[in-house]
């Protein structure tokens, strides 16, 4: 979908539209696209200095300072051609050009790949600073549903080439909640409601369930929470 967005690859039938213009081979549209891939597309024996030099000549918005200054917090060696780069500082590399180039639509692919805990960790804190400071729509498309849960605004859930939910991440997770206690007590509690899934560990078990909760009715032993968004995507797409 991303790679039909930027006109990498091209649709079948239908088209897709970016303010009302056309994308397909429509240089001013797609000129406000920057698209932050799996794939790398720079030239490997290229500096990182050099890429983002290059990268200003195309996109006229980019903050060539605030991407030196992320290359600092980040410890990229700037002077390091991009072939040598492991598969987390390319990563790195590439989130640090797509939060720099100020485009007014920025599409994440699996951005984190390859990245610990404290880059990640780094990447969410800047990710939000950027948006704060220049707000444009950024679209993230990850597997790792549950570490961005508390970033994004809005939700997009995909199966099989389909739209089956598309909301803000508030009205999602209120549209439901998760009880837990005793196989026994969860059982009897959710006869006649909309379960969308349960998790059993030995004698234990969580329920899902889209509607309401009803606190006040709750029997004693049973705990309830607000819904998981990755365990709500999973027992959506299973």
């Amino acid at each position: 979908m991303l790679n039909l967005i930027t006109d990498r690859i091209f649709p079948t039938f239908g088209e897709i539209l970016l303010e009302g213009e056309k994308i397909s081979g429509n240089e001013a549209a797609l000129s406000k696209i920057y698209f932050m891939s799996e794939a790398d597309y720079y030239p490997e024996q290229m500096t990182v200095k050099k890429a983002l030099k290059w990268t200003g000549e195309f996109y006229t918005d980019f903050d060539y300072e605030y991407a030196t200054d992320l290359c600092a917090k980040f410890d990229l060696n700037i002077n390091k051609k991009i072939k040598s780069l492991s598969t987390g500082y390319k990563s790195i590399f590439k989130i640090i050009i797509a939060l720099s180039c100020n485009a007014p639509l920025i599409l994440l692919d699996e951005p984190v790949l390859g990245l610990d805990a404290n880059h990640r960790e780094l990447f969410y804190k800047e990710l939000i600073q950027s948006y704060s400071d220049h707000p444009r729509t950024i679209v993230i498309s990850t597997h790792l549903i549950e570490e961005i849960a508390e970033l994004i605004e809005n939700v997009i859930v995909i199966k099989e080439g389909r739209v089956i939910m598309q909301d803000s991440v508030e009205n999602v997770l209120s549209q439901g909640y998760t009880v837990s206690g005793t196989s026994s007590l969860v059982d009897n509690y959710i006869k006649g409601k909309n379960v969308i899934g349960v998790d059993t560990l030995g004698g234990l078990k969580t329920a899902y369930i889209l509607e309401k909760p009803e606190r006040s009715n709750l029997p004693e032993g049973l705990k309830i929470s607000g819904l998981n968004l990755q365990k709500m995507f999973i027992r959506l797409t299973n």
